[in-house]
């Protein structure tokens, strides 16, 4: 990862440290390439300090009506973005996404910039919380960081992390449910604005058919219900989306995955490599009691070592007996337990084929139960033809059989709303890739809209996802993944008939 911009105290040297990552993160997937994505997050983390000291100066200054703001992390996100836009006004959008690029000229963008009371209801509902509250809530569900490092970063007591961050999302979706009741765009969405406010008060009501057709067809009330469901999963994707804005959800499937790949490395959160440091006097005893097992393992190898010595009486019965271990294999074929059938085979007795018997007075070794060696892909040939009665019995295999597939893929839904979803496809391969092309069918004419780690191409149900620059190469036995944006209508069936360069996949 690229160096940081040098800070230039001490409190933005803390603020580089915990937030840095998340601002190249986003920039990446701003930008055509790394470089453009360095310079990207290293204008948009000093132009989003900038912000940062104005807020805290406004509230240093005891306004009478405290001043919103967001917290630092969706902060500085927000700063790339405006930081891109200005590229774009400044000629230098050709170093930034295409679709970014369509975006800031939609209507979508000019939401962002326009009157609050017409902002995305997500963006209003954080900014009108809190500080610390809105930061545990951006941390827990859009970072995806462990609550106990959340705690620590915020002076929580991680015992009770958990329940407060249930009482955070409570208040954000008190925060939505008034700006949504106050300001709702038309008349027919304020006749749906108090309904949407019970049904979504229980995980278990049952959303009524009217309802669910004015969600379909209202982006805004569509909008507000992701918001009002505290308890499902839809959260983190309504605070990326709406705070963030363009390629948010994309940033969400990111983090999700940075923090999935922390914890199975054991790795700590960026700007906790010290949390988990033993207090004084902790590494001595740690070394102690290093040592300590370390002794016993040795006391017990030599132990085990002294237990398999010969004791003969002499030196040439030592020999002998060291010469009969290594000759003799660990169980001799008389000692081998009898099979479930009591009647052995007529044909038991007789040697296969390109068998030789031992000779007199040594011992014979003994055959593997299965001949294939692991990670061998075919038998290794005999030397010589098996008779007649050996090839009735065991027929050679068909040359029609089917050979396995080249790939398993597997499809993920990760979250629904009434007009679009997100996805996540991940394949694994048998063989080494230099590049990869995987293809499915939509059964339901879902349209893709935006996909992330992959290219893609749709015609009419066929889509056609390809290789990006830095993920070509796969190994044998390896993986590759990515995720998209799709909308749809009806009916969301998962796609299927999935190939990875033309050859068709397990799913």
């Amino acid at each position: 990862m690229p160096d940081p911009p040098s800070p230039q105290d001490a409190a933005e040297a803390a603020l580089r440290d915990e937030c840095w990552d998340t601002v190249l993160s986003y920039a990446d997937l701003c930008t055509v390439g790394s470089e453009a994505a360095v310079r990207l997050a290293t204008e948009a983390f000093a132009h989003g300090m900038r912000e940062v000291r104005a807020a805290d100066a406004a509230t240093a200054c005891g306004t009478a009506r405290r001043p919103s703001r967001l917290p630092r992390v969706p902060l500085l996100l927000t700063a790339v973005r405006t930081t891109a836009a200005a590229w774009e006004d400044d000629g230098r959008g050709h170093e930034l996404d295409s679709g970014l690029r369509l975006w800031l000229g939609s209507d979508r963008a000019a939401r962002y910039a326009g009157p609050p009371p017409r902002r995305p209801l997500a963006l209003r509902g954080l900014k009108d919380m809190q500080a610390p509250d809105a930061e545990l809530l951006w941390l827990a569900d859009v970072e995806a960081l462990p609550l106990p490092v959340v705690a620590r970063r915020l002076g929580l007591d991680p015992a009770t992390a958990s329940d407060e961050l249930a009482q955070v999302r409570e208040l954000f979706r008190d925060r939505c449910r008034r700006g949504h009741l106050d300001a709702p765009p038309d008349a027919r969405c304020r006749g749906y604005a108090r309904l949407l406010d019970a049904v979504t008060r229980s995980p278990a009501a049952d959303t009524p058919e009217d309802l669910t057709g004015h969600l379909a067809t209202c982006p805004d009330c569509a909008e507000a219900a992701a918001c009002l469901r505290p308890h499902g999963g839809g959260l983190p994707a309504a605070l990326a989306a709406g705070v963030i804005g363009w390629g948010g959800l994309a940033y969400l499937e990111r983090r999700r995955r940075a923090a999935e790949a922390r914890l199975g490395a054991g790795r700590p959160a960026p700007g906790d490599d010290r949390a988990d440091e033993p207090p004084d006097g902790g590494h001595k005893a740690r070394v102690v009691r290093g040592g300590l097992l370390a002794t016993a393992v040795l006391v017990s190898l030599l132990a085990l070592t002294v237990s398999l010595m010969p004791f003969g009486d002499n030196a040439e019965d030592t020999a002998a007996s060291t010469d009969t271990v290594d000759r003799r294999p660990a169980a001799a074929p008389d000692r081998t337990p009898p099979t479930a059938d009591p009647q052995p085979s007529p044909d038991a007795s007789r040697p296969s084929a390109g068998a030789t018997a031992p000779a007199p007075g040594k011992t014979p070794e003994r055959k593997d139960p299965d001949p294939e060696p692991q990670g061998t892909a075919t038998p290794t040939a005999s030397t010589e033809a098996p008779p007649e009665h050996d090839r009735d019995r065991h027929p050679a295999p068909d040359p029609g059989t089917t050979a396995p597939a080249p790939c398993r893929v597997r499809y993920d839904l990760v979250n629904q709303w009434p007009d679009g979803f997100q996805a996540t496809v991940t394949v694994t391969t048998r063989g080494a890739l230099d590049s990869w092309r995987v293809a499915w069918t939509f059964p339901d004419g879902q349209r893709i809209g935006q996909t992330w780690d992959a290219g893609h191409d749709q015609s009419g149900s066929r889509v056609t996802a390809t290789a990006a620059e830095y993920n070509r190469s796969v190994p044998a036995g390896g993986r590759l993944a990515f995720g998209f944006l799709a909308s749809w209508r009806g009916k969301n069936s998962p796609p299927d008939d999935f190939t990875l360069n033309g050859r068709r996949c397990e799913q």
